[in-house]
C-alpha cells in the first residue's frame, strides 16, 4: 500500500482529465459502499472513511493544478 505522500504526488502529476475520471471513480466507490452498510451487507468498514479521504485529497490536487495556471 502506498504511503499518503506517495499518492498524492501521484496525482499531482496526472493530467486534469485524468484526475475528473478518478474522482467519478472514487465517488462510485463510495456511493457502492454506503449502500452496502446501508443494506447491512458485510463490508470493511475502514474503507468507507478511506474513501472519503482519496476523494479530498483527489480534490485537493486538482485545486492545486487550477491555482497554478
Amino acid at each position: 500500500m502506498k504511503k499518503n505522500s506517495e499518492h498524492y504526488k501521484e496525482l499531482l502529476a496526472k493530467t486534469p482529465a485524468e484526475l475528473t475520471e478518478e474522482l467519478a471513480s472514487l465517488r462510485k466507490e463510495q456511493f457502492n459502499l454506503r449502500m452496502q452498510a446501508a443494506l447491512g451487507q458485510p463490508t470493511k468498514s475502514h474503507l468507507v472513511r478511506q474513501a472519503r479521504k482519496n476523494i479530498a485529497r483527489l480534490k485537493t490536487a486538482m485545486t492545486k493544478k487550477a491555482s497554478a495556471k
